[in-house]
């Protein structure tokens, strides 16, 4: 994950426009909210399993990105595996940085 993505992370954070945690974002993914969701490269495959299935059912874009500490870093948490990003301006930028 490099910087700029890291950077736009954070600008999505303190606009408010992402949520954390497996409960939190399945239930946005659920909810139509979520627009790309980003998992990091340590993410246990049970969980990874889960939150794939569930995006390719409601149709949203999984990335994978980095780890752990590095998504937690850029949104000033201390870990965070799992961050749906719920603007869609946000997700398309976050989507094109990662490839």
């Amino acid at each position: 994950m490099d910087k700029k993505a890291l950077s736009l992370l954070g600008l999505a954070n303190r606009a408010r426009k992402i949520t954390t945690g497996e409960e939190l974002v399945l239930k946005a993914v659920r909810n139509g909210k979520a627009k790309l969701v980003l998992i990091s490269e340590d993410i246990s495959e049970k969980t990874e399993k889960t939150i794939r299935n569930k995006c390719e059912y409601y149709n949203v874009v999984v990335k994978q990105a980095g780890t752990r500490e590095m998504i937690g870093g850029a949104i000033g948490k201390d870990t965070r595996a799992i961050v749906a990003i719920l603007d869609k301006g946000f997700a398309v930028k976050l989507a094109e940085l990662l490839g």
